[in-house]
Formats: structure tokens, C-alpha cells, sequence
């Protein structure tokens, strides 16, 4: 079977939770006592980029398997669709700001402040949005977690951003940057290089949605996870399927350059 599709990602679930995984969202791992968490848990991490409507066919996934996840939107009008966010909202999942503040103001922290004041109040319309997660922005110069340099979300409400407020030598970081789960090489800024090198040294690496089910199947995944997708990329559709996977080739080609 094809990978990146919706199927296949209905099996990732499936192996999960079979393997006796409990699904947190990034707001219910934030808000716990640490030393009360699951032995074992996966925290499902979305970041809606474009084509937010998939975005509801992962929801609904999810929400037949009994798992809640976590769903972050930027402002664009790609990402931001109002009906697409009650919908994920309806169905039990976390809601939260994918920001980008600082490239969209070209480094000037005061107006990305700002600009981040005003879309969290926005998105706040949806859902008592209490985490945030940094959109890569891989052709902007510009990182938009250095805002937090100037400001802290903190006194915004904000409980956590996956970066800087996971406990990672604890939660193995899992992302289908670059259409593969282990394009970290080709990952300008979704990557955690601190800790790359130790699962790298462990075996933690896996290529395809597949590896993870068989890690998962067999015992051998890591017992604690923060799994990131684009659901974008996530598709039972032929013609949208190869659109992406051709895409995404070239894309890595240019972030190989990027990242060099």
C-alpha cells in the first residue's frame, strides 16, 4: 500500500493504540503533572499548513479510533478556514495558534507581537487556545521563535509550545517533514538537533509510515512520542497523492541547498 495516505495513517492509529499508547494532546501533556503521565503516550501533533479540509478527514480518523489530537492553523487563508475549525473543535481535538509572526514582520519584534496578540485573540473565538507551535517558514530568514527573545507568551496565557516545552530526553520527536519520518536532514527548523544524534545512535530512525507500525508492533518504539504530520500530505486520491509527492521531491531538493 501506498504511503501517506489517509489509509495508511488510519493504521498508524489503529497500531498505536493497539500497542496501548494513550493519546494526549499537547495541552493535556502541558497541563499534567509529569510524574502522573501514561507509561506509555503519543502526543498527535498537526500542523495545517494548506488544504485545511484534510485536515477533517485526519479529525474524523482519529475521532473513530477514541484519539484526541492537537491541530495548529496559521493565518493564511490556506490554513485558516473557519468551518474546518469548528468542525475538529466539534469532534473533541485542541485547537491552537501556528505562528509566524516574526516572518510575516520581517524580524521587527514589536509589530510581531502585535500580530501575534491579534491572531491569538483571533483563533481564541474557536478555542480557549492555551498552546502554540512555530510554523518553519523554511524561505523566510527569519525564525519566529526568536520573538520569544522579546516577549514572553507566558503572559499571554500560553502553557506550552512543543520546542521548547517538551521534555525530549524523555519524548522521542517523530515528523513527516519532507514526506518521510526521518527528513531531519532536509528540515530547516522542524527538527531537534540536541537530541538527534542520540536517536540516531539508539536506531530511532524510521523511514516509512510502516517502520513506525512494526516499531509499534513489535515493542521496540520508544514508549513516550511527539508525532508531528501535515495532513496536507495525507491523501486516498491518486492525481492529489502524486501532486505531493513530486512536489515534496523538489521541495527537499531546495531545503538540502538551504540547509547546507
Amino acid at each position: 500500500m501506498r504511503d501517506f495516505t489517509l489509509k495508511k495513517y488510519e493504521q498508524l492509529v489503529c497500531a498505536l493504540r493497539k500497542a496501548g499508547y494513550a493519546f494526549l494532546t499537547f495541552e493535556q501533556y502541558c497541563m499534567a503533572d509529569k510524574a502522573q503521565l501514561p507509561e506509555r503516550f503519543v502526543i498527535l501533533r498537526h500542523d495545517i499548513d494548506k488544504r485545511a479540509w484534510q485536515a477533517v478527514k485526519v479529525a474524523e480518523i482519529e475521532r473513530q479510533s477514541g484519539a484526541h489530537a492537537s491541530y495548529y492553523f496559521r493565518v493564511v487563508p490556506e490554513s485558516n478556514q473557519p468551518e474546518v475549525i469548528r468542525q475538529i473543535v466539534a469532534m473533541g481535538h485542541e485547537i491552537g495558534y501556528h505562528y509566524e509572526d516574526m516572518s510575516r514582520c520581517q524580524g521587527d519584534a514589536k509589530k510581531a507581537e502585535a500580530h501575534f496578540e491579534q491572531w491569538l485573540r483571533y483563533f481564541r473565538r474557536f478555542y480557549p487556545v492555551r498552546t502554540i507551535c512555530m510554523h518553519g517558514a523554511p524561505q523566510s530568514g527569519y525564525d519566529s521563535k526568536d520573538l520569544w527573545r522579546y516577549c514572553d507568551y507566558h503572559d499571554y496565557g500560553i502553557m506550552g509550545e512543543p520546542y521548547f516545552d517538551t521534555d525530549f530526553s524523555d519524548v522521542l520527536y517523530l515528523t513527516d517533514t519532507g514526506r518521510r519520518w526521518d527528513g531531519y536532514m532536509v528540515s530547516v527548523r522542524d527538527r531537534i538537533p540536541q537530541y538527534q544524534e542520540e536517536w540516531t545512535a539508539r536506531g530511532l530512525v524510521y523511514h516509512t509510515t510502516d517502520d513506525i507500525i512494526r516499531a509499534a508492533q513489535t515493542g521496540t518504539l520508544p514508549r513516550r512520542i511527539l508525532m508531528t504530520t501535515h495532513p496536507q500530505r495525507w491523501t486516498d486520491k491518486p492525481l492529489l497523492w502524486l501532486y505531493e509527492l513530486l512536489r515534496q521531491t523538489l521541495v527537499n531538493i531546495v531545503k538540502r541547498m538551504i540547509v547546507k
